[in-house]
């Protein structure tokens, strides 16, 4: 399974952007999905996860509300909508297959990882 994220950018504080993760290679439509972040110098965080039918979502605490993960198994793809953004959220951002059909917040549970794409938010 090869995973492309892609929707990054530069963004002023309290903007959106939108996320997309596309599979290709073999269907993800029976596995739950994730996104990470990992910002400079620090380690990779669970950001959300959404089940194999896309029924039940998961979200960090630091992005419950603002946030909103979805999929279209039609299209093998993911979604991660991110509202009100603040510099905080400014790193790197990674979608994952979950090894199971449902939610997961450990990184052991994902085993693929597409390559990333930067989200940068200014103050």
């Amino acid at each position: 399974v090869q995973l492309q994220a892609s929707g990054g950018g530069l963004v002023q504080a309290g903007g959106s952007l939108r996320l997309s993760c596309v599979a290709s290679g073999r269907t993800i439509s029976n596995n739950g999905m994730g996104w990470f972040r990992q910002a400079a110098g620090k380690e990779r965080e669970f950001v959300a996860a959404i089940s194999w039918n896309g029924v039940n979502t998961v979200y960090a605490d630091s992005v419950k509300g603002r946030f909103t993960m979805s999929r279209d198994n039609a299209k093998n793809l993911v979604y991660l909508q991110m509202n009100s953004l603040k510099p905080e959220d400014t790193a790197v951002y990674y979608c994952a297959r979950n090894r199971h059909s449902s939610t997961a917040t450990m990184r052991e549970s994902y085993d693929y990882w597409g390559q990333g794409t930067q989200v940068t938010v200014s103050s």
